[in-house]
C-alpha cells in the first residue's frame, strides 16, 4: 500500500515538476520558450494520469473490502470517498499548471 502511495505523490508532483521546468527556459524573443512551456502544458498529463492511477486503485480495494465483509460497506464508501478527493487534487493541480503555462506565460 505504501508503494502505491509513494508512487502515486511521485507521479502527480513529479509530473507537476516537469511542467514548470520549460518556464527556465523561456525567454522573451524566443520562439523556442513558446514551445517548451506547451510541452510542459502537454506532461501534466502525468500528473494527471498519477491521481486516475491511485483513483482506481483506491475503488479497486474498496470493491474488494465490501466484498469480503459487505456490513462494514458504508464506512468503506465513505473513506473511500474521500480519499478520492484527496486523489482528485492531485489532478486539479495539474490541470491548474497547465492552464497557467499555456495562458499565463
Amino acid at each position: 500500500m505504501l508503494a502505491e502511495l509513494y508512487t502515486n505523490v511521485f507521479l502527480t508532483f513529479g509530473g507537476n515538476l516537469i511542467t514548470l521546468l520549460p518556464i527556465l527556459f523561456a525567454s522573451e524573443n524566443a520562439t523556442t520558450g513558446r514551445g517548451l512551456i506547451g510541452v510542459g502544458a502537454g506532461l501534466t498529463g502525468i500528473g494527471m494520469i498519477g491521481a486516475s492511477i491511485g483513483q482506481g486503485m483506491a475503488g479497486y480495494g474498496a470493491c474488494l473490502a465490501i466484498g469480503r465483509n459487505p456490513e462494514v460497506a458504508g464506512k468503506i464508501t465513505t473513506t473511500l470517498i474521500i480519499t478520492a478527493g484527496f486523489c482528485e487534487s492531485g489532478a486539479i493541480y495539474a490541470l491548474v499548471i497547465a492552464l497557467l503555462l499555456l495562458f499565463v506565460f
